[in-house]
C-alpha cells in the first residue's frame, strides 16, 4: 500500500483521529459529500457507529474473494469512529459496501452515491468516485432535445425455444419508414435499458442529437421469464447456446426486420454468424465460462468481425479479455480494446458505451 503523501489528507486524518476535532470534520465532510474521503490517489473510507468489526468490501477486493487486499477498518480510540486507508489510481470508481461485525452488510450511511450491482443487477451499492473519475456527459438526462420511443416489453413465442421471450424496441426521434436504420441487438437487454444500470436510451437520445452517431434502432432482448421475472435465463441462454442463436437468427431477427425499417446488413453471434452480426460490441465478458469461445474466435477461416471490447481492471475480466485480445490481434478481426480502472459494475460498462456506439454506427 502506498504512503499518504498529500498534506491535506494527512492532516484531516490526524483531525478525524483526534476526537476533540472529529465530529466538526465529518460533519464538513459529509456535507461537502467527500466520504470517503479522497485525494489524489489516497482515500479513507469512514464509518461512524457501534462495533467490534468493521470491514470493507468491493470491487478492490473481489467482494472478498481477493485475499491481499487489507480491508479491516481501525478504531480510533475513544470514539466510534472506524477508517480504512487505500490507494487507488485517481481515475478510479469503484463499488463496495460496508461489512458490520462480520454478519451486517450495509450501504455508506455517509456516502450519497449509489450504483447498482453488476452481478445479477437490481441492487445497490455505495459507490467511491475518486477525484479524477468523471461520469461520461453521453450518461446524462437532456430533456430538452429529441428523445427517441420505446416499445416495451413485447411478448414474441418462440418455437424453437419453446417459451416466451420479451424484447423491447428503441426507435429514434423522427423515424419513419420510408428510411432504412442500422439495428443494434442487445443482450442482458433489461438492465442496458433500466435507469439505474446501462440507460442505453439516454446514451442514444445524446448521441444521434449531437451527430455522434446515426439514427439507429435498438433491440434490447429480456433474459427474464415474462411470467416470473425473478427468474433470469441468462446463465442457460448466452453460454454459447446454439439454439438460443437459432432463435435469434431464424425468430427475432425476421420478427423485427418484419416490423421495422431496418438495414439487412453478441461476441459468440458475431463469431458463428459474421454474416448476420459483423460488429461485435463486449463489455466485462466471462469468457472463463465457455472457454470453448476462443478456440472459435481463434479460427483464420471466419470472415472479418469488428469489435469494440472493454473491461475493467479491478477484480473484473482483464484476465479473459486480454487472452481474448491476443487472438483477435492475429486474426482477421478489426478490433478496439478499453480498459478503465473499474469492477464489474454498472458504472464501468454504462459510462463506455458511447465508445462503443460512435466506433460502430459514426454519422460519417
Amino acid at each position: 500500500m502506498k504512503k499518504f503523501l498529500a498534506p491535506p489528507f494527512t492532516a484531516t486524518i490526524k483531525d478525524l483521529q483526534n476526537p476533540s476535532t472529529q465530529q466538526d470534520v465529518l460533519k464538513r465532510l459529509a456535507a461537502e459529500n467527500q466520504i470517503p474521503f479522497a485525494i489524489e490517489d489516497s482515500v479513507a473510507f469512514l464509518y461512524e457507529g457501534e462495533a467490534t468489526d468493521v470491514k470493507w468490501m468491493g470491487d478492490f477486493n473481489g467482494w472478498g474473494y481477493n485475499k491481499t487486499f487489507q480491508n479491516a477498518g481501525q478504531r480510533v480510540p475513544s470514539t466510534n469512529l472506524w477508517i480504512l486507508k487505500a490507494s487507488f489510481p485517481t481515475n478510479a470508481r469503484l463499488d463496495y459496501k460496508i461489512l458490520v461485525n462480520n454478519n451486517q452488510w450495509i450501504l455508506d450511511p455517509l456516502n450519497p452515491n449509489n450504483q447498482w450491482s453488476g452481478v445479477g443487477g437490481g441492487s445497490p451499492n455505495s459507490e467511491l468516485r475518486m477525484p479524477a473519475w468523471k461520469a461520461d456527459e453521453a450518461t446524462l438526462l437532456k430533456p430538452n432535445i429529441p428523445q427517441g420511443t420505446l416499445q416495451k416489453d413485447v411478448l414474441f413465442n418462440s418455437k424453437l425455444l419453446n417459451y416466451q421471450v420479451m424484447y423491447t424496441v428503441y426507435t429514434p426521434p423522427n423515424y419513419s419508414n420510408k428510411e432504412v436504420y442500422p439495428v443494434l441487438y442487445v443482450t442482458d437487454g433489461y438492465e442496458y435499458l433500466h435507469e439505474n444500470m446501462g440507460n442505453i436510451q439516454i446514451t442514444l437520445n445524446n448521441l444521434i442529437y449531437e451527430k455522434k452517431i446515426q439514427p439507429i434502432i435498438a433491440v434490447m432482448v429480456d433474459h427474464r421469464e415474462p411470467v416470473n421475472r425473478v427468474n433470469n435465463r441468462r446463465m442457460t441462454e448466452l453460454a454459447m447456446n446454439e439454439n438460443y442463436m437459432r432463435f435469434f437468427t431464424d425468430e427475432l431477427i425476421p420478427e423485427v426486420e418484419g416490423k421495422y425499417s431496418i438495414s439487412k446488413k453478441s461476441a459468440y453471434f458475431s463469431f458463428s454468424r459474421p454474416d448476420l452480426f459483423g460488429l461485435a460490441g463486449i463489455q466485462s465478458p466471462a469468457f472463463w465460462f465457455r472457454p470453448e469461445i476462443y478456440r472459435l474466435c481463434d479460427n483464420p477461416e471466419n470472415p472479418p468481425v469488428k469489435v469494440f471490447m472493454t473491461t475493467g481492471v479491478i477484480n473484473d475480466a482483464e484476465e479473459g479479455s486480454r487472452k481474448m485480445k491476443a487472438i483477435l490481434d492475429k486474426n482477421t478481426c478489426t478490433y478496439q480494446y478499453k480498459e478503465v480502472n473499474e469492477g464489474h459494475s454498472w458504472g464501468n460498462w454504462r459510462n463506455l458505451l458511447d465508445d462503443i456506439l460512435i466506433y460502430f454506427f459514426p454519422l460519417n
